[in-house]
């Protein structure tokens, strides 16, 4: 396909986001099918303008003071991927599939991006309006810088799987394969493959032999610290509580060794049927499955886990760079339903820690709603729990990397709590707060 067209079928998959509203992979998905000879490189393509288009809404559709697909597009393809009107012009030109040239209202649009000057903070930080006072709230002067990071593209992060294998002995795998694998900053057992050109095919983890032989897990930087706020858990009893597809289940089973006992549940089984093969691909032995009704599964865990892990249902405000649909179909309706979600999980999981056990609490979210607000009110249900500074517990992991607890120690604040974010850790945004009981006495 030539750009032109190319250009056309993201408008085309962009108008079934917006207006048919099918989440992106579905769209280019059905699209794909529909449109059986264009390749994999052109699929890519055009996903990473969708994708990109999608990332900048809130700028584009004030720049070009429309909202249709095709202005969006346009404008991405302009601004965020630097092609030139007239080369815009000439690719339209030379390609019978592509959509008119652009229009002198679409010509202005280009303009007035390009001038920049002070935009409102939900513009510039490419985030829905009313989610502006969120944003002021958790970053304060940082909220634009905060919010159009969320807009950036996102790196392919692997976690070593310490069950089958060594950082640098997983690293050399990796790199045989994908040259610019990196080891990260932050954890002893992160390799980072950088993100890649939007107009280009990222590279598949699937395809890499070493994720075939169960050395790496495609898991993100942030997800990997938030399962070191476990601690030394090495023979220990822990509950993965809410633990869906398992990705931290796995993690979690790495830093324990395959020692003590690990109960992965959730309430869903549908959720959890992902997890099997990718247990056994990890060899993750320590693992007991269960799912169903909370009292009629976890009944004998009562008060005796040394951590209960929650990765608590939320709005995944913190993956907007890899779902940015998600950013758009978010809705105050829906956050108050997880608020509300994350405050019945919390009541129901602390009854599982044992006296001196921990909790760790942990959100894919970027919004105080779901993260500190929601630790205060469980401490005013809850005051037999302590927080704890959330770096002290990566620590206790024993994976950390050298110089990464002071780093992270920085970014601590009300209730020793993290938030991580792509503007300060490189990472999806990832709230970690950790809190324990007072052991009984005697």
């Amino acid at each position: 396909m030539r750009d032109g067209g190319r250009v056309a079928a993201a408008i085309e998959v962009l108008d079934a986001v917006m207006n048919r509203h099918q989440p992106v992979k579905d769209a280019l998905r059905d699209w794909g099918k529909a449109n059986r000879y264009a390749g994999s490189k052109d699929r890519a393509w055009i996903s990473g303008l969708v994708l990109d288009a999608l990332r900048r809404r809130a700028s584009l559709r004030d720049a070009m003071a429309d909202d249709t697909p095709r202005s969006l597009v346009l404008g991405a393809y302009h601004v965020a991927w630097g092609v030139s009107v007239e080369e815009i012009e000439a690719a339209f030109a030379d390609d019978e599939h592509a959509p008119e040239p652009p229009t002198p209202a679409e010509r202005g649009g280009f303009l007035r991006a390009a001038q920049g000057g002070d935009k409102p903070i939900h513009v510039a930080a490419e985030a829905p309006e009313w989610l502006e006072g969120s944003l002021r709230r958790a970053y304060g002067e940082d909220a634009t810088a905060e919010g159009f990071a969320m807009a950036g593209r996102a790196p392919v992060d692997l976690r070593v799987n310490a069950l089958k294998s060594e950082p640098e002995r997983a690293l050399a795998a990796v790199q045989a394969k994908i040259k610019s694998a990196v080891t990260g900053e932050f954890c002893l057992d992160h390799i980072r493959i950088p993100e890649t050109d939007p107009r280009a095919k990222a590279p598949g983890a699937e395809a890499i032999p070493a994720y075939g032989k169960g050395w790496v897990e495609v898991q993100d930087l942030g997800s990997q610290l938030a399962a070191l706020a476990a601690g030394d858990i090495k023979a220990r009893q822990v509950l993965d509580y809410c633990a869906g597809a398992g990705g931290k289940t796995l993690a979690l089973s790495a830093l324990m060794e395959n020692s003590g006992q690990l109960y992965a549940w959730d309430y869903d089984g549908r959720r959890l049927k992902a997890i099997w093969p990718r247990l056994k691909r990890a060899g993750a032995r320590n693992v007991q499955v269960r799912d169903g009704k909370e009292v009629e599964t976890l009944f004998d865990l009562e008060a005796s886990m040394d951590c209960v892990f929650i990765d608590a249902p939320c709005s995944g405000s913190g993956t907007w760079r890899r779902r940015p649909d998600s950013k758009w179909r978010l809705k105050p309706e829906a956050l108050k339903r997880r608020m509300a979600e994350q405050d019945e999980v919390l009541s129901k999981a602390q009854a599982y820690v044992k006296p001196g056990g921990r909790l760790v609490y942990v959100t894919c979210s970027i919004l105080p709603d779901e993260n500190e607000d929601r630790v205060a009110a469980f401490l005013d249900a809850f005051q037999g729990f302590t927080p704890v500074p959330a770096s002290m517990a990566m620590a206790a992991s024993g994976r950390l990397a050298e110089g990464a607890q002071e780093r992270l120690a920085n970014l601590e604040a009300r209730f020793g709590a993290i938030q991580l974010t792509p503007a300060r850790t490189g990472t999806d945004g990832f709230y970690v707060c950790v809190l324990e009981t007072r052991a009984s006495e005697g």
